[in-house]
């Protein structure tokens, strides 16, 4: 397999030394994936990590000239069907996920489990993030879809509190409130690494695979 690097900014580095690690061949990183050669497009698997603005410019082009990509870039939520569609209508496998982190993948089934057993009506749910500083999207990716996990199991409305302090990689707390006890799901990134891994493992399966797929659904 050979992977290409879309946004070469912290996590494409680090996405860099993952396939390094697991001798995987990186057949380039780019800030302008554009530029990147068609032809030897065709035969690698774009790994994005880039910007809401960038993604949203580039996808069509994403789709048209590699094998498979695999989308770590987030908020791009509101076009989501559009650009699922067009990775359908172009025959490119797509995977994709607010967060590639096998344990916040974890967190979306606890979340969906204690949604499913906490009623509303008893209590209540609250999400906090905390992120870096340079985190352009507020709440983050992650956050939105745990509130989804929740919203969708058992109706109701989920607040999200979002944060931007120094270099924090990523922290994920959501909050049962009831009248009698509170029950707590966090998750706290030590650094980006997980983030690399799962989006590497997530390389891994486009091979064979068809269609556009969250990666939590593969996970199962």
């Amino acid at each position: 397999m050979k992977v290409v690097i879309s946004g070469y900014g912290k996590m494409g580095h680090m996405v860099e030394e993952v396939l390094k690690a697991r001798g995987i061949e990186c057949a380039g990183a780019s800030e302008d994936i554009a530029s990147f050669n068609p032809e030897l497009a065709k035969e690698c698997v774009c790994i994005d990590f880039t910007f809401p603005a960038s993604f949203r410019q580039n996808y069509k082009l994403l789709a048209q000239r590699f094998k498979a990509v695999v989308v770590g870039t987030t908020g791009w939520n509101d076009i989501a069907p559009e650009v699922c569609a067009y990775f359908e209508k172009c025959g490119t496998p797509m995977i994709y996920a607010s967060n590639f982190s096998i344990g916040v993948n974890a967190v979306f089934a606890l979340a969906q489990l204690a949604a499913r057993r906490l009623s509303p009506e008893l209590y209540r749910a609250a999400i906090t993030e905390i992120h870096h500083i340079h985190k352009l999207d507020a709440p983050s990716g992650t956050a939105a879809s745990i509130a989804a996990v929740v919203e969708n199991e058992n109706g109701s409305k989920v607040p999200i509190e979002s944060i931007r302090e120094g270099e924090v990689a990523g922290i994920h707390e959501l909050v049962f409130t009831g009248e009698c006890d509170k029950i707590t799901i966090r998750h706290e990134a030590f650094s980006r690494k997980g983030f690399a891994e799962g989006a590497v493992q997530a390389a891994l399966m486009t091979e064979g695979l068809s269609g556009v797929h969250e990666f939590k659904d593969l996970l199962i």
